[in-house]
């Protein structure tokens, strides 16, 4: 889990989408900080530190403007169509002993045996809900996928999750789980059941005539 961080911002007074642009060009975010019914403000902050941030995993950071410092979830971030651009950020202020609901990556770790039997590794469920304390949110869920066999599944009551952190999602939804190859199936499907041996009339052709 990684702690929460020291982040330097000052507050925003321009506005507007050609104020914002002409900020973007001087290597600065614009963002707001919001939330436990508290004004929102705008604010801003080099790009450079917001990326290292993000980097790092950080999801709780210490916010500090004008000599005040509040811990917050970066909430959203906003990027470019390419993925390259910082264009905006949310902070949403939370208290040291407060639960929140986040979502995090979920991680599979090992090598299923199911795999050499010839199925192939489905993972329906990629991120997780949790909920858990703000300063305590675990940078993913991990799997250990080391004895899933072929056929078998691991579903979200089956993980073994961080000290005091509770999943939301339905306990019987599949997070991972080892398939027969569709190809297989479809070739089964298509072949159809096979025909029964009519074992009668086996028996009466094979009985000489009197």
């Amino acid at each position: 889990m990684t702690g929460a961080v020291e982040i330097q911002v000052s507050k925003r007074s321009a506005m507007g989408k050609q104020a914002v642009r002409r900020l973007r060009r001087t290597g600065m975010v614009p963002g707001v900080i919001y939330g436990h019914k508290e004004q929102t403000v705008a604010i801003q902050l080099p790009a450079d530190e917001l990326a290292k941030v993000l980097r790092r995993g950080t999801r709780v950071v210490d916010v500090k403007t004008d000599g005040r410092v509040e811990k917050a979830l970066i909430r959203e971030v906003q990027w470019d169509h390419l993925g390259k651009e910082l264009l905006h950020v949310d902070f949403y202020r939370v208290a040291a002993d407060e639960r929140i609901v986040v979502t995090v990556p979920v991680e599979v770790r090992g090598t299923a045996p199911g795999l050499s039997a010839g199925g192939v590794l489905d993972q329906p469920m990629h991120t997780l809900a949790i909920e858990c304390l703000a300063v305590r949110i675990p940078e993913s869920i991990r799997v250990n996928v080391g004895e899933l066999q072929l056929g078998q599944a691991i579903h979200v009551r089956d993980l073994v999750l961080p000290p005091d952190v509770r999943a939301m999602a339905d306990p019987e939804a599949v997070v991972v789980q080892v398939k027969t190859p569709q190809a297989e199936v479809e070739a089964a499907e298509a072949a159809g059941p096979a025909e029964p041996e009519v074992i009668g009339r086996a028996k009466a052709e094979e009985e000489p005539a009197e």
